[in-house]
């Protein structure tokens, strides 16, 4: 998403992970893939609910638009966008990628929460005050997700009758995604988790996009200007105390079906940090799915002009259907 070049990973200095100064025409062909998704005017919703007193606590309802011939009650697709959980990206930006959603013939439900700045003491990982824009708000961020996903089945049901609750799937893109991720996985969280629920939530899936979803490979790379470190609060302390109850590779086996979409050529969350993660679920026992686009970088598969998006929304369907 636009951004200044403090938080910008492909702004200077080495590609994540690589040593070696990103490639200019990389760099150019995702500042166009950027331009491109952020071109689309945004889309008003049908229906926008409060889930707490907040106002970034609400939820936005995209009614679905069925094809011809089409029967039945349609599944229900919560969305979360990303912007690596920093104040200056709401949901706004998610909204054409929503009502492309529900074109397809999908309820949609796209959620807004609390970003950073948070904490005064969320620093960035040098222990010296994050330049830009903090990322996340803890544990506020947190608090609002779980909070949307509990009250989101009486919610949707009241704002688009005639949706079927039973068939929700969650998707996020970035760290959209890892929000996703551990929505699903809340009942694996360590059980002094306030978050944590007695049981496996009754959704049909994941689809996380880019996701942030292992927090020491995206640490290590230095993903969105070292946003995971600063989300759990810069220095080592918090980050070593808070990460077990916030990174979704720590959070597994889940046994939810879950499937990641990565564009190959993604310089913001690197193809590395979605590997990790499918490592880590093999490594407790679960099978993930990954889908990787070639060519295909960060901000395509939540843009519907894009083909990457039609890819996104058929791994959606396979799910909610």
């Amino acid at each position: 998403m636009p951004d200044d070049d403090a938080d910008d990973p492909r702004a200077d200095g080495p590609a994540p992970g690589t040593g070696r100064a990103p490639d200019p025409g990389a760099v150019a062909r995702a500042a166009a893939e950027e331009a491109s998704a952020f071109a689309h005017p945004a889309l008003p919703p049908d229906a926008t609910a409060a889930y707490g007193p907040h106002p970034d606590q609400v939820i936005d309802f995209y009614a679905p638009h069925p094809p011809p011939g089409a029967t039945g009650a349609a599944p229900l697709v919560v969305v979360v966008h990303g912007g690596a959980w920093r104040a200056p990206y709401d949901r706004t930006h998610l909204s054409p990628f929503a009502g492309y959603l529900a074109r397809t013939g999908l309820a949609v439900a796209s959620v807004e929460y609390r970003r950073g700045p948070g904490l005064p003491a969320q620093r960035g990982g040098t222990g010296e005050p994050a330049t830009g824009p903090v990322a996340g708000r803890w544990p506020d961020t947190l608090d609002d997700v779980a909070a949307a996903l509990d009250a989101l089945p009486a919610l949707a049901a009241a704002a688009l009758p005639g949706v079927d609750v039973r068939r929700t799937v969650v998707t996020g893109h970035s760290a959209g995604g890892q929000l996703a991720l551990w929505a699903a996985a809340r009942h694996a969280l360590p059980a002094d988790s306030g978050w944590r629920l007695p049981r496996p939530p009754a959704l049909r899936g994941v689809v996380a996009l880019a996701p942030i979803a292992d927090f020491a490979t995206a640490t290590a790379l230095g993903v969105c200007g070292d946003a995971a470190r600063q989300f759990l609060g810069g220095g080592p302390e918090p980050y070593a105390a808070r990460v077990g109850y916030v990174d979704p590779a720590a959070l597994l086996p889940t046994g939810i079906a879950t499937v990641l979409v990565q564009g190959a050529a993604d310089l913001d969350v690197p193809v590395a940090v979605a590997e990790a993660y499918v490592a880590a679920a093999a490594a407790a026992g679960e099978v993930v799915g990954l889908t990787v686009l070639p060519g295909v970088g960060h901000f395509p598969l939540i843009d519907p002009a894009a083909d990457a998006c039609a890819v996104v929304a058929e791994e959606i369907a396979q799910l909610a259907w």
